[in-house]
């Protein structure tokens, strides 16, 4: 989903400044800084339930080339990106969409930065797609084939929801708590929105194909302070991505990398890599923030009632279409 954002205020363009892209994406001082307390067999914490409010652009747009922004200046941006999306999803029948978007808290916050983007790498926070992969995210997730059910994307069916990696956020429409599990051999993460739970083994060796999950098949490893998570086999029907159009191909491999920087931080870091779809290695960021709110179930439409009048809506356009 692209989000045309309004024109910022010269005002606004004053406060942003030169480009606030020296602040490397790993900053490993900064990382180097906190030590995340233990668990009872000696690896990093990170248990316990994780959240963020915020609204979460993927890429930088013309009106803010920049990563960071002063205060004053990314709260005329969220409110700005906030009625952009809500008024897209408005159009798109989610009319409840445009009221939940002013609950959230503004732009990202990562180690006390109000970020613009989740892409750092690249610099110019673009993602490196080839021209045809471009193409096919501008297009979007609803330029998928209607023929039948199973050419739907999973999440439309409610076979996967916003647990599939990585996780790209758009707001408070998907605040989307994820709550942290951890043993001598597992790491689980389990997602309030579509009520998903990742079991990734720590281990270097991948699962046989035929035991995919719909989630694709994820293992970690620690590096350090930071867990390294790989996944492979995603489905081919969640290509790309519902709400940042981000493609993410059954051939690619998604790496997500979680790092306690404070108390009350968790930096989630992710990439993908696939040279059919990315012409350059990149790397996008945002930061989850511990909280004592409780996990909810959370009901898909039930019966996927909506899918009969999706495939008799695309049955009526070919209809029309057809010459007469």
């Amino acid at each position: 989903m692209s989000v045309i954002l309004p024109k910022i205020s010269l005002v606004c363009l004053a406060l942003l400044g030169a480009p606030a892209l020296a602040q490397g994406p790993t900053a490993p001082d900064a990382k180097a800084s906190y030590t995340a307390p233990r668990t009872s067999f000696g690896h990093p914490s990170f248990e316990g339930i994780w959240t963020q409010n915020f609204v979460i652009l993927m890429e930088s747009t013309v009106q803010a080339p920049m990563l960071v922004l002063p205060e004053a200046a990314a709260k005329q941006m969220a409110e700005a990106a906030a009625k952009g999306i809500g008024d897209a999803l408005d159009r798109g029948l989610d009319p409840e969409v445009p009221e939940l978007m002013k609950a959230a808290d503004g732009l990202p916050i990562v180690r006390g930065e109000r970020r613009t983007r989740s892409v750092v790498l690249p610099a110019d926070g673009r993602l490196p797609y080839t021209p045809a992969a471009r193409k096919e995210s501008q297009r979007g997730s609803a330029a998928v084939m209607a023929e039948h059910i199973e050419q739907r994307p999973n999440w439309e069916r409610c076979i996967t929801s916003l647990g599939l990696p990585p996780v790209t956020g758009m707001g408070t429409t998907s605040a989307n708590p994820r709550q942290i599990i951890q043993t001598p051999k597992q790491v689980v993460i389990h997602t309030e929105y579509g009520d998903e739970a990742r079991i990734i083994p720590l281990t270097d060796t991948h699962k046989p194909k035929a035991l995919y999950s719909a989630l694709g098949d994820s293992i970690a490893r620690w590096e350090g302070e930071t867990l390294v998570v790989e996944t492979i086999g995603l489905p081919a029907n969640d290509r790309v991505r519902f709400f940042s159009n981000l493609v993410v191909g059954a051939d690619s491999k998604v790496i997500e990398q979680f790092t306690r920087v404070a108390e009350n931080e968790l930096l989630y870091q992710y990439t993908v890599e696939d040279p059919s779809i990315y012409t350059a290695p990149w790397l996008a960021e945002y930061s989850l923030y511990k909280t004592s709110q409780r996990m909810f179930e959370h009901a898909c439409h039930e019966g996927n009632l909506s899918v009969p009048h999706i495939l008799m809506a695309q049955r009526m356009a070919e209809t029309k279409l057809k010459p007469q």
